[in-house]
């Protein structure tokens, strides 16, 4: 028997009625004889890294329209084929206008439960968030960017976790290197120069309350006090050079800065720190990681 050949164009003229919709085929809401593989929940199914302009809430002034990465997921039980991917996007688009913060993502969270009538679900939403930086002796401002994430779990019993991420980059200038420079110079009279490198603390936070990324941004600068710098003459970078000498630190000492800082806000209730820092003695890095150290807390 001939098949029918099958007509190879596109027609931009065809309009999709409400009976033609309910004739397409739904796999993902097939029945559970469609599963392959072991018919077992899975913990997070959904959707990586989508983009959209969102506005967020600042410590102080308007909100910013920033670009956002957003990764949504939601649990699905046994006996389920699969979810709608795109009613995730589809459903997170409802809050594109609202002004963002951590507290938000439960809104989002529920909805995602509802919509894909799940029993957990999760929200990431990654962006680069500017601050105008001064410059340490001249009269320069420029703007430094901080990877951020905020990101919100909520669990089969509707209890809802927040926490963000923030990386912060810092200057290390090695003690050991800087004892055995001076040492050189003292003994010989060798001009030696003591070795440091950009580095970065990851820093997670689980929040109670409130927080703002200038918030974090903050403990990281009381803590390590060697942020890199922005826009810089010779008497910026003179002066970096002396603050480097005055807050030396091996990749251990600024994981405990850190975690002295963190632990003394009230608002943060777990946290993680690692550290990294890219040598420039060693082709390898040096890396301490630490955290809170609460039961079953962040690791």
């Amino acid at each position: 028997m001939i098949k029918n050949e099958v007509q190879r164009f596109y027609d931009p003229t065809f309009t999709v009625t409400d009976e033609y919709k309910d004739s397409l085929p739904d796999l993902q809401n097939g029945p559970a004889s469609l599963i392959e593989g072991a018919n077992v929940p899975i913990q997070q199914v959904g959707i990586s890294n989508f983009k959209l302009p969102l506005k967020f809430r600042r410590r102080e002034g308007e909100p910013v329209t920033l670009e956002a990465s957003v990764d949504g997921y939601v649990s699905l039980e046994m006996g389920k084929k699969g979810i709608n991917m795109s009613r995730i996007m589809r459903t997170f688009y409802k809050f594109q206008d609202k002004v963002f913060h951590l507290d938000r993502l439960e809104e989002i969270l529920k909805a995602y439960k509802d919509d894909l009538d799940s029993q957990e679900s999760f929200l990431r939403i990654s962006f680069n968030y500017p601050l105008l930086k001064d410059s340490l002796r001249s009269d320069l401002k420029g703007y430094q960017y901080y990877k951020v994430s905020f990101e919100g779990r909520l669990d089969n019993y509707n209890q809802f976790q927040k926490y963000m991420h923030l990386d912060f980059e810092y200057s290390s200038a090695c003690p050991c290197s800087y004892e055995l420079s001076e040492h050189a110079r003292e003994t010989r009279e060798v001009a030696a120069i003591p070795h440091s490198q950009r580095s970065v603390a990851s820093v997670t936070v689980a929040l109670k309350d409130e927080f703002f990324v200038e918030d974090l941004v903050n403990i990281c600068r009381t803590a390590l006090q060697t942020e890199t710098q922005v826009m810089v003459k010779r008497e910026d970078e003179q002066a970096f050079a002396e603050l480097n000498g005055a807050f030396q630190k091996f990749v251990e000492d600024a994981a405990r800065l850190l975690y002295d800082e963190l632990d003394s806000y009230n608002s943060i209730r777990d946290f993680v720190v690692r550290c990294v820092h890219m040598e420039s003695l060693h082709s390898h890095d040096a890396v301490s990681r630490i955290c809170k150290g609460l039961p079953n807390g962040l690791r």
